[in-house]
Order: C-alpha cells, then sequence, then structure tokens
C-alpha cells in the first residue's frame, strides 16, 4: 500500500460527493483525488444514517409507531443527502426502460423530467424500504440504519471499478475508475463497522447487497453499457433494499 493510497480529507471529498451536509470548501486540487476517495464510502453513509438514527430513537423512546420511527428516519436521510440517490432510481428507471436504443436510454435519464417508470420505483422503492425498515425497527431496533447505510454505499465503488462509464462526461466519468484497493477497503470498512452493529448478520446483509448489485450492474451493462452517476445512486437504493430484506429474513 502507497501512503497517498489514503488521506483524511479523503472522508471529507465522500462526505462532499455523497450528502449535502455543511461542509467547507475543498480546494480544487483535492477532486484529482476522487477515485482514491471511494474507500470513504461508507463513512458519508454512516454520517448521513447517524442523525436519522438518532432522530428514530427520540421518537421511539416518546412512543411513536414503528412505521411512523421509520418515515422519520428515510426523511432525515433524504434530507442530508438531498435525496440523490433517489433521484438516480427514479433517472435511471426512466432511462433503462423509456426508451429502446442506449443513445435514447441515456439521454432520457439526463433529463430532468420524471417519468411513469420513474414515479412507480420512487413509489415501489420508498414503500419497500418504509414498510422493510418499520418491521426490522421493531425486531432490531434502530442502529441497523447505519450498517445498511454503510454496506450499501460500499457496493457503489465495486460498480464503478467493474463497469466501464457509460457517458463521455457527468459525474461518474468526472470521478473516474477506482482500482481493486480502494474498493475492498470501503467493502471491508462497511463490514467491519456494521459487525458490533448486527452482528453475524453483517455477512448475511452483504451477501445479499452484492448480489443485488452485481445483477443491477450486469442490466446496466445491458441496457446501456455501463455506469452513470444515476446508475449508482440506483445501485445504493437497490442494495439497501436488499440488505433490508435480508436482514428480515435473518432476523425473522
Amino acid at each position: 500500500m502507497q501512503k497517498n493510497d489514503i488521506q483524511a480529507n479523503d472522508i471529507l471529498l465522500a462526505l462532499v460527493l455523497l450528502t449535502r451536509l455543511p461542509l467547507p470548501r475543498l480546494p480544487q486540487d483535492a477532486f484529482q483525488r476522487q477515485a482514491k476517495a471511494v474507500w470513504a464510502f461508507p463513512l458519508a453513509g454512516l454520517a448521513v444514517a447517524l442523525p436519522a438514527a438518532l432522530l428514530a430513537a427520540l421518537a421511539l423512546s416518546a412512543g411513536l409507531p414503528a412505521a411512523v420511527v421509520a418515515g422519520i428516519a428515510l426523511a432525515a436521510q433524504v434530507m442530508l443527502t438531498g435525496a440523490m440517490h433517489e433521484d438516480g432510481l427514479a433517472d435511471t428507471a426512466d432511462g433503462l426502460w423509456g426508451g429502446f436504443r442506449r443513445e435514447r436510454r441515456l439521454e432520457i435519464m439526463k433529463d430532468s423530467r420524471i417519468g411513469a417508470y420513474g414515479v412507480i420505483a420512487l413509489i415501489l422503492g420508498f414503500g419497500l424500504r418504509w414498510g422493510a425498515l418499520a418491521a426490522l425497527i421493531e425486531t432490531a431496533g434502530i442502529w441497523p440504519l447505519l450498517a445498511l447505510a454503510m454496506l450499501s454505499r460500499s457496493t457503489m465503488p465495486l460498480l464503478m471499478a467493474w463497469l466501464p462509464n457509460a457517458r463521455s462526461a457527468g459525474l461518474s466519468q468526472s470521478v473516474g475508475r477506482p482500482r481493486a484497493l480502494p474498493c475492498l477497503l470501503s467493502a471491508g470498512l462497511a463490514f467491519a463497522l456494521s459487525l458490533p452493529l448486527i452482528g453475524g448478520a453483517a455477512l448475511g446483509a452483504a451477501l445479499a447487497m452484492g448480489a443485488a448489485a452485481l445483477g443491477f450492474g450486469a442490466l446496466a451493462k445491458a441496457k446501456i453499457g455501463g455506469q452513470t452517476g444515476d446508475i449508482l445512486g440506483a445501485c445504493q437504493q437497490v442494495a439497501e433494499i436488499a440488505g433490508l430484506l435480508a436482514l428480515l429474513v435473518i432476523r425473522g
């Protein structure tokens, strides 16, 4: 491992890329490390999920039902990320199923307007996350939120390394394709930090998320020949849903 493989500023860079938290302005040359900073993506997930989990804990202690607590936790995460992953899910659904040619699919994904497929994807995505999270809170409390946030974001670097950029411009293209080491560090970090939170269930959740990400990546490759920022955001959502369902099965 070279001394510049990991830098403290990578954490701040990951937060800038994946959240809407108020952060200090980074120098322009810091963004040259975007592909190397993907190891810190799980920490960005932790930064988003921790405030959401604390709010959920307060709501739960106040006697609110699990369904309401789950809604509060989801709302907090959406606010802290600027709904970037949900936006990616909607754009991906519109593009992959709204066009018949690769060029048209990419064009639709870039369009800021949302179509029927995007609306359906958001309804199903939020519905599954909300219902599964409410059920999980009843059986396991709110702290699995942290593990899910970290593990789901560790799938994004893997997809970035595996698939080429589908466009010659855009967020994903500007970040670049990471090498294997930062991706492995991301996955290892997310798994290690999840073990104290959900114990051995972390392995089952990680396997389910990895399988979901691989399947989703194969779909993206077949439809548009690679990945984009929207694809990566959608991957996080798909992986989180897979992890939620896996934890429910394991805990059930």
